[in-house]
């Protein structure tokens, strides 16, 4: 299971990827495993993994790329950064670039296939896949 989150600073990837951290034993039961993928220089990712206790991997996806090859990447614009400015989020120095680029948070379910047999893709960062939707997902990939 791959899960495209914003970074430390979102809450609600923090929520979401607490969720999964729950939900982990019963995705290694059936001998799964999650990965979060965020576009923070690796410190970033690995305090973001501590702070919320992650029993699974968080992988840094540098100058968006790999998001942007999946399409699940945007610039914030203008108006964003600026906002964003004011809370004091700088993705510059998260980043360690000047892009701007954000993930569109997304869930894939992958099988031993290779295939992608479930996914969850919403443009509003507060619309996440449910813990229970995820579990269906990775059983039935499993089996």
């Amino acid at each position: 299971m791959i899960s495209f989150n914003r970074g430390p600073w979102c809450d609600y990837c923090g929520l979401e990827l607490r969720a999964l951290g729950r939900a982990y034993p019963y995705v290694a039961a059936v001998g799964g495993d999650v990965v979060s993928i965020v576009p923070e220089l690796a410190p970033y990712g690995q305090a973001l993994q501590q702070k919320h206790r992650l029993p699974f991997s968080v992988l840094s996806d540098l100058h968006m790329a790999y998001g942007l090859s999946l399409g699940l990447a945007f610039w914030v614009g203008d108006t964003v950064k600026e906002m964003y400015g004011k809370l004091g989020i700088n993705l510059s120095r998260f980043q360690g670039n000047g892009a701007w680029l954000l993930p569109i948070p997304a869930t894939l379910v992958v099988g031993p296939d290779g295939r992608v047999k479930a996914r969850f893709v919403d443009t509003d960062f507060r619309r996440r896949m449910k813990t229970e939707d995820v579990l269906a997902a990775v059983s039935e990939a499993a089996h």
